[in-house]
């Protein structure tokens, strides 16, 4: 199976802390590392170690970091086809506290790919399935070659813009920002689904079905929720690239985002192809 996500990374300082720092609080992380982060790199992560596979279309700074991204996640095995800026890669500082909860703060423009970049779009052909994280309307339509098109709703603007059918919009359910309403597009998604955490989520269809999916029991301790979305999202893809039924492919994303959930940063723990 072939998959690709279109989006976005941000080079990522993670720290674990007891709690997150009030207003004027000064607290110490401890076990400090980096990784490159953001929703279309874990995605991508994801999706590799689920279909053995993932391009990577994005937008790196002309940077040192944006070359450790490159690096790292090709290590991941990710193939990373990136389009390059004049100015620093995205990065974020995450805290993670004693219940695993994280806190983001992002500092700087969030890069994306576009099609005037000279990058392998006619790849997309042959895709089965693209998740979508970040871009314009143009580059959302060249992704709508693939097979099989879900996107984050948290780009909501870009998806009215764009007006192509989507065979998944997914998203937090208690997350303003990634608020949704199908009704602003004349192509309604086949399926919308609004996560809830560690209490499932809802979803309807294009057919009108509505209902609710049940959380997956992760297979240790919650150890940090960094990454747990993006993972939920990917899988998601995954599975309806693959043909799944809803509610199959909702108990798979849910697998996804509780096993990374209970490693160490987005990678630590992501569900692979030996999981299934």
């Amino acid at each position: 199976m072939r998959t690709a996500v279109v989006g976005h990374l941000e080079w990522i300082e993670f720290g674990h802390v007891e709690r997150v720092p009030r207003a004027g609080d000064i607290v110490h992380a401890t076990d400090a590392w980096e990784e490159p982060g953001g929703g279309g790199a874990v995605a991508a992560v994801q999706l590799a170690r689920l279909a053995g596979e993932c391009i990577f279309f994005t937008a790196l700074g002309d940077d040192e970091r944006g070359a450790w991204s490159h690096r790292r996640l090709e290590e991941l095995g990710v193939r990373v086809e990136a389009a390059t800026r004049d100015e620093p890669t995205r990065r974020g500082v995450v805290f993670v506290d004693a219940n695993g909860e994280r806190t983001i703060t992002t500092l700087g423009r969030r890069l994306h790919a576009t099609t005037d970049d000279e990058l392998p779009w006619d790849e997309l052909d042959d895709v089965d399935a693209v998740y979508f994280t970040a871009g314009d309307a143009a580059t959302l339509r060249a992704s709508r070659r693939a097979k099989v098109l879900v996107a984050t709703s948290r780009v909501s603007d870009v998806l009215v813009e764009a007006d192509v059918h989507l065979d998944g919009v997914v998203g937090s359910g208690n997350d303003p920002s990634e608020a949704f309403d199908p009704w602003n597009l004349s192509h309604p998604p086949d399926l919308i689904v609004r996560t809830d955490s560690d209490r499932g989520g809802r979803y309807e269809t294009r057919l009108g079905t509505e209902g609710s999916y049940d959380p997956v029991p992760p297979p240790g301790d919650i150890v940090d929720t960094y990454g747990a979305g993006d993972s939920f999202a990917a899988g998601l893809t995954f599975a309806l690239g693959s043909g799944l039924a809803v509610g199959d492919a909702l108990a798979l994303a849910a697998r996804c985002g509780a096993w990374c959930a209970s490693g160490k940063g987005p990678y630590g723990n992501q569900l692979t192809a030996v999981g299934l």
